[in-house]
């Protein structure tokens, strides 16, 4: 397992899209902290608007990246991934070795989750020092819908927040690899997944985090709510049971 995943690794940074993205996140990253530090002001949803301040600004880079990652970043690495490498031929170089199959799958979730998961750490990180360094200072704050709380206790927010964020990332893997292995092209399983993501907000409002993740995860940590945690499990689960049945039968050596 270890030898697939250095080989995944291996294959996922040399390709010129991977090192692309990336840097253009990077870019992004920084306009944010540009626009944040300019405005000094963000918002809850579209109607609610807060002031930033040392404590609480982290959360409100996901407002706008999360879109960024959500319908660029995620389909593009895990479209090329899955779909990329069938369609040029190196997912059969992969599979004629002598491995199980699902070990392959394995690699390929485990890669594409720990680099997002690293993206989420980069983001918060930089978001909490700029937060500290550029914010006005405030002893205290709230948030959406909860008490005031300090710096420590904004801290375990914002890592909770950011824990949530990282759980419909997973979500939005699971599901644009399962479109990849569906649709007979990198371009179609693109289009296919933006049309799922968009299409989640008119299947029901639980789903408007497959969107806009932020406004939901302010919802969600101002007041419990079950329908999003099982909608969101459902769909983590349901996906990789679907990859997993698909992944088996498919000839992807043909």
């Amino acid at each position: 397992m270890t030898q697939l995943l250095a080989s995944e690794y291996e294959r996922v940074f040399k390709r010129k899209k991977t090192i692309v993205g990336i840097l253009i996140y990077c870019f992004a990253l920084a306009f944010e902290c540009f626009f944040l530090y300019q405005m000094d002001v963000s918002f809850y949803d579209p109607e609610q608007a807060v002031p930033l301040n040392s404590i609480n600004s982290a959360p409100f880079f996901l407002r706008e990246l999360g879109v960024f990652l959500h319908f660029i970043l995620i389909p593009m690495f895990v479209v090329d991934s899955f779909n990329g490498e069938y369609s040029s031929g190196a997912l059969r170089l992969v599979l004629i070795r002598p491995q199980k199959r699902v070990n392959v799958l394995l690699a390929k979730w485990i890669v594409q989750a720990s680099i997002f998961f690293m993206i989420m750490i980069f983001t918060w990180l930089v978001g909490t020092i700029f937060g500290r360094m550029l914010m006005p200072h405030a002893e205290e704050t709230s948030f959406y819908q909860t008490e005031s709380m300090d710096a420590v206790g904004g801290l375990l927010y914002t890592l909770k927040f950011y824990a949530i964020a990282f759980l419909i990332v997973v979500a939005v893997i699971g599901l644009c690899s399962l479109i990849s292995m569906i649709m007979p092209n990198p371009i179609l399983a693109y289009a296919g997944t933006v049309v799922v993501l968009v299409g989640g907000i008119y299947i029901h409002d639980v789903f408007d985090y497959l969107f806009v993740p932020s406004d939901s995860i302010f919802a969600v940590l101002g007041e419990f709510q079950a329908s999003f945690y099982v909608s969101l499990f459902l769909i983590i689960a349901a996906s990789c049971m679907m990859n997993m049945g698909i992944w088996k039968k498919k000839q992807w050596m043909g």
